[in-house]
């Protein structure tokens, strides 16, 4: 399957209807499903690298399902700015498993993914399922403020470009620390980033109000919720891989040595010459996915 199929689940919201878009990758009926969550501005489709390898590399028929969270990509954005955050995505996963029913789950989480994954994780039974393997990409129950600075700088501008062309450099301006890409590479990344409006330009493709909330944290309420993350992350059981940029400002070296200690002791494996965080494109980060999912 060279192209996914989209496809919606609809939401609790006490605000309106809303649906959550999903990616599905290989086969809709397959006891195995890989549910891959992408970060904060990010959408499902930076997964299509990764989703083609586990269709092709599996021996078994295999069902990959990449959300756009709420707000992003195909799904319809909040009304009200304050559900943008994980209780409320954590909810919306908890429905899209639901409706999944998967026999054998695991979850493949990017910073924010990761974030949403260590909720689901904690809450699966309550639909009837379990997470048997857990990908943390770039992120742990610690983030580093500093990295939370950056991003808020660009999160939320509400700014148009002439083409798409225009678009991925002005995305690569505030994304080299994924890493070495090719120029094709990033083109692809950056086609499903932005939507065409009437006059023929293209805008980023999330809504502009995920960064109210974002904002709003301080770094004594980041602090504040440090605890709550290692509670959830010491009560995982399911197998977990740890994936860590080398140069990754989020994710420090003390955190995740840490992970690899306590609670489920991830096996971390590092990148070098990334930063914040791995698009599990390059080969090797395409490896390591696919031979924990699949090993």
């Amino acid at each position: 399957m060279s192209e996914p199929t989209l496809n919606y689940v609809p939401c609790a919201d006490a605000n309106g209807p809303r649906r959550m878009a999903y990616w599905q990758w290989g086969a809709a009926d397959a006891a195995h499903t890989v549910v891959c969550v992408h970060g904060l501005s990010r959408q499902g489709r930076d997964f299509d690298v990764l989703a083609r390898a586990l269709v092709a590399r599996s021996s078994q028929p295999i069902r990959v399902v990449c959300p756009d969270v709420a707000g992003r990509g195909q799904s319809d954005w909040i009304k009200d700015p304050a559900g943008y955050g994980v209780p409320v995505y954590a909810a919306d996963m908890l429905g899209l498993l639901a409706h999944l029913k998967p026999a054998t789950l695991d979850w493949v989480g990017t910073s924010m993914g990761g974030l949403i994954g260590l909720a689901v994780t904690a809450h699966a039974q309550s639909v009837g399922v379990r997470v048997r393997k857990l990908v943390l990409n770039d992120v742990g129950p610690v983030i580093q403020w500093s990295s939370l600075q950056r991003i808020g700088t660009y999160l939320g501008r509400a700014v148009s470009f002439d083409n798409l062309q225009q678009a991925a450099d002005a995305m690569w301006a505030i994304s080299s620390s994924f890493g070495p890409h090719t120029p094709a590479q990033w083109l692809e990344l950056s086609r499903h980033m932005v939507k065409t409006l009437a006059d023929g330009k293209v805008r980023l493709h999330y809504d502009p109000a995920i960064a109210i909330p974002f904002r709003a944290v301080t770094e004594e309420l980041a602090l504040a919720g440090q605890a709550q993350l290692w509670q959830l992350y010491d009560a995982i059981t399911a197998d977990t891989l740890l994936l860590r940029g080398a140069d990754s400002d989020l994710l420090s070296p003390e955190t995740a040595q840490a992970m690899t200690q306590r609670g489920p002791k991830a096996r971390l494996v590092e990148f070098a010459g990334v930063g914040h965080a791995p698009t599990l494109i390059a080969q090797d980060q395409q490896d390591a996915v696919t031979s924990f999912l699949l090993g």
